[in-house]
């Protein structure tokens, strides 16, 4: 029996994944546990801060010590990243692609592993190069024998795009897309030239629908120009990535960068409109040329801006590909799952492919570790043996519903084990959960879980596809069942929809299934489980959200807590004493 353990920490999303002979025992993002957004800061500084809680959780779960870890994966390639210390456009003194900050970058990422041998672990350690890692975390996991393979993000080392093939158990990478052209960094650079952050591409994205690309489209060539062979070139000097510089962008659109907290123009929305254009024209020169070199039918996508639904279904549907499938983790922190599979494959001859059909892949609680936590916080609850239909009748009835089940995702989805539910035939509900619940922008659209044997009547799926299941797809409604799901479809239409087996979460499906029978309808809100936090992971994140926002009822495990019911407590944290992180 082989153990591999992959690590992501060099610049955020900072996740550790356990393969024990190939097969994903688990795999945990460190945001979920340190409950700091994204795990740490991309600093030049600290890329030795290693996913601790994360590396603790995949040895708790699989019952085994760091001795027991054969092979080590670390997502990054220090000596290749180290090139960047030559571009030339940077100003920012001691910062990225300076030669003093990339040398300090080389030199903490390069203590790695005798920090880890110092815990313990004398496995063979092995650096992987970024993109090899999200290509190897989109083909391995996935069910084809033979994939092209794309993977697209900010930066790696010194590439942001690569080409791959992958066959069997063997992959390569046959072309890159090198700094400054990167599709991740211009969404990056955009949000924060519109007034958002560089983590806000999501907001960004929902703006999108509210523009008209064609007026602001063109302005765009002044910055990204296609070239043969799948390739595209950036203008560098105009978009200058790494200061905060926006002069070029300016001059571009014939418009002041606008500040946060200013109103929200109509040709802010156009201007991200034609971006989501952009990116949907490039994303798709680079699948035919793919296709052209390759041959195959199929294609595995990971990277950051694999998480764009709009231009995934658009590849789906207007690309050459038959087969589709999206690492549900696409950023860095799939990167853990690419680095271990690239170990298992390339130092321990692993001939087993562990399929990712799903991903729940985190910690689980038991009842009795529930009921524990619930006891020490003073809390009201009953046990409900059939917490599915008890919930299913509280959503038709307008509640809304935090729903804590089974292990958590892996991944920025929640995907019905740390999700809040809600009546998606409420038109009202998308402002009360925003306002209420959520604490953010009122234009911030709410996605839908459906029964895979009900989806194809409410939304027009034109084609399977796995990564459906990983909420990795936007979908138009059909025009008669749409107007009775209005809590669910975006101002154009469309629903970032999670298609549900029974096979893959029977708990949820039988939700619901059960919803479905009270209501006719059968899908409901899903949206993840926090507030302006990181997804709750534990028993203890999750009752903290509960009493500290305006949520109707918690469904956690077989209990279920009413909000009305509860004593007003000071504080969560000073009513459970210090336990355990995670339970597995």
């Amino acid at each position: 029996m082989r153990y591999i353990l992959g690590i992501n920490s060099a610049y955020h999303e900072s996740a550790a994944c356990l393969l024990r002979d190939g097969v994903i025992v688990t795999a945990v993002e460190e945001e979920r546990l340190n409950r700091i957004k994204h795990a740490k800061e991309a600093r030049v500084d600290n890329p030795d801060q290693l996913p601790l809680r994360a590396i603790e959780q995949c040895l708790k779960t699989a019952n085994i010590d760091a001795r027991s870890i054969d092979g080590i994966g670390f997502s990054i390639n220090p000596r290749r990243r180290l090139k960047n210390k030559d571009f030339t456009d940077v100003v920012t003194e001691h910062s990225w692609g300076t030669v003093e900050g990339e040398q300090l970058f080389f030199q903490r990422v390069s203590t790695v592993p005798e920090q880890l041998r110092e815990m313990g672990f004398a496995g063979d350690f092995l650096w992987v190069d970024h993109h090899l890692c999200h290509a190897a975390s989109a083909y391995y996991p996935s069910p084809f024998t033979d994939s092209a393979i794309l993977t697209v993000d900010g930066i790696g080392e010194e590439n942001s795009t690569a080409f791959g093939f992958g066959k069997g158990n063997e992959l390569r990478l046959f072309q890159e897309i090198s700094y400054p052209s990167s599709l991740g960094f211009l969404w990056e650079k955009l949000s924060k030239y519109l007034g958002f952050g560089e983590y806000d591409a999501c907001k960004v994205m929902a703006l999108a629908a509210y523009g008209e690309p064609d007026g602001e489209l063109d302005k765009f060539d002044a910055l990204v120009e296609l070239l043969p062979d799948g390739k595209f070139r950036m203008n560098g000097d105009g978009l200058r990535f790494r200061v905060e510089d926006y002069r070029g962008l300016e001059e571009v659109f014939g418009l002041k960068r606008r500040k946060k907290g200013d109103e929200i123009r109509p040709v802010h929305c156009n201007i991200i409109a034609a971006l989501q254009r952009l990116t949907d024209n490039v994303m798709l020169h680079m699948a035919q040329y793919l296709h052209e070199r390759t041959g195959s039918e199929n294609l595995c996508i990971a990277g950051g801006v694999a998480l764009n639904c709009v231009t995934n279904r658009y590849l789906h549907e207007h690309g050459p590909f038959k087969g589709l499938y999206i690492q549900p983790a696409a950023h860095d922190a799939g990167t853990a799952v690419g680095a271990a599979a690239v170990v298992w494959h390339s130092r321990f001859s692993g001939e087993t492919r562990g399929t990712m059909d799903h991903a729940y892949l985190g910690p689980s609680f038991t009842d009795e570790e529930i009921q524990q936590e619930l006891d020490a916080a003073g809390l009201v609850y009953e046990r409900e043996p059939q917490i599915e239909k008890v919930a299913a009748e509280l959503l038709s009835q307008g509640n809304i519903v935090g729903w804590f089940q089974g292990a958590m995702e892996f991944g920025p989805r929640a995907l019905g084990n740390r999700s809040l539910l809600a009546d998606p035939r409420n038109p009202d509900m998308r402002h009360i959960l925003n306002l209420r619940v959520k604490h953010r922008e009122s234009f911030r659209p709410f996605a839908a879980s459906a029964l895979y044997e009900e989806a194809d009547k409410w939304f027009d799926l034109q084609s399977p596809t796995t990564a459906s299941e990983f909420m990795l797809l936007t979908y138009n409604a059909h025009e008669t069942n749409g107007r009775m799901i209005p809590a669910v479809l975006h101002v154009d239409n469309t629903s970032r929809l999670q298609v549900v087996r029974k096979e893959s979460n029977p708990r949820y499906h039988a939700l619901i299934q059960e919803f479905y029978r009270l209501t006719g309808v059968p899908l409901v809100l899903n949206t993840s489980f926090n507030d302006d936090e990181p997804i709750v992971c534990t028993v203890r994140d999750a009752i903290s959200t509960f009493c500290e926002t305006r949520i109707d009822y918690l469904a956690i495990g077989n209990f279920l807590l009413d909000q009305k019911r509860q004593p007003k407590l000071k504080s969560v944290e000073s009513t459970i004493e210090e336990s355990a992180v995670v339970t597995s």
